[in-house]
């Protein structure tokens, strides 16, 4: 059996800066409980307006993750949150029964002409806690463990793996892991969970064999050792986890076991239900009723 059960490629949109999206995919639809995968940027932006800035919306069903590797936005939510998100941190919003937010660009990284990028996935609730109430929790760069070996940086972001157990909020079983490999580094990943995932962010990487260009996410076979090599320096996001507990319907930024669910939800969108994020007066409207 191949390691590599799936190169899925990544699909190019512009949401008022470029991402490349790989979750979900025509072949599958999660890696683990992670159901959507966006590598963001890098991008600048203009110095003066909200060119980039992503206006209130409204989530159900996840939990959004996000993780910069540099620049800064500004996170706020209909729970009264406001955040700062800088590389190495993590934002984790738990939508549940509905949250609103908006990720914003801040004025000192529009000045400066710095490049934003950064990884956003979104984890599916498991049954028990898809109607939870909303959440919002911040782990700063330095709460997270992290250990060097034999030319390989790796940081645990979230859940459990290689010894380390992550302080980040996790709702099911599953890890996702910042990993950095020097020109020529070989590194093993074991078979921590079912099911497996490796992007390629920047570099040149070797997957058991087969050539990984950056922009591209390996799933991998089950139960299989696999062998990394680093063809130049690298870095890459590992993702796994254990199988959903059943199918997701996905629409917009709802994500749920069911869908009259989702058809509630965007109803209660479209009519102004949700709670709003408190001092912000802009929201993206309804795609449905453009």
């Amino acid at each position: 059996m191949s390691a590599i059960q799936h190169l899925l490629l990544p699909k190019t949109s512009d949401i008022g800066f470029p991402v490349q999206r790989l979750l979900p995919a025509v072949a599958l639809q999660a890696v683990g409980p992670f159901v959507f995968f966006d590598h963001m940027g890098p991008a600048q932006f203009a110095a003066t307006g909200t060119a980039g800035d992503v206006r209130p919306h409204p989530h159900i069903g996840l939990a959004t993750v996000t993780y910069l590797y540099s620049g800064a936005m500004m996170h706020r939510d209909s729970l009264g949150s406001v955040q700062r998100i800088e590389p190495g941190a993590i934002n984790l919003m738990a939508a549940g029964r509905g949250i609103v937010h908006s990720e914003r660009i801040p004025a000192d990284i529009r000045t400066a002409q710095a490049a934003v990028q950064g990884i956003q996935i979104w984890i599916a609730l498991p049954a028990e806690h898809e109607e939870m109430a909303p959440a919002f929790h911040h782990y700063p760069a330095e709460a997270l463990p992290a250990f060097t070996a034999e030319g390989a940086s790796f940081r645990l972001l979230i859940g459990a793996a290689f010894g380390l157990v992550s302080p980040v909020i996790a709702y099911s079983p599953t890890f996702q892991a910042d990993v950095e490999l020097a020109a020529g580094a070989r590194w093993e990943l074991p078979p921590l969970y079912s099911e497996r995932g490796i992007y390629l962010a920047a570099g040149r990487l070797q997957v058991a064999g087969t050539s990984v260009e950056p922009g591209q996410l390996a799933v991998l076979s089950p139960g299989q050792t696999v062998r990394l090599e680093a063809e130049t320096a690298a870095r890459l996001m590992l993702i796994g986890g254990e199988p959903l507990d059943g199918p997701r319907f996905i629409y917009w930024n709802f994500v749920s076991r069911s869908r009259d669910r989702i058809e509630t939800a965007k109803a209660d969108w479209a009519e102004g239900r949700f709670a709003p994020v408190p001092g912000e007066t802009e929201f993206i409207p309804a795609p449905w009723r453009r």
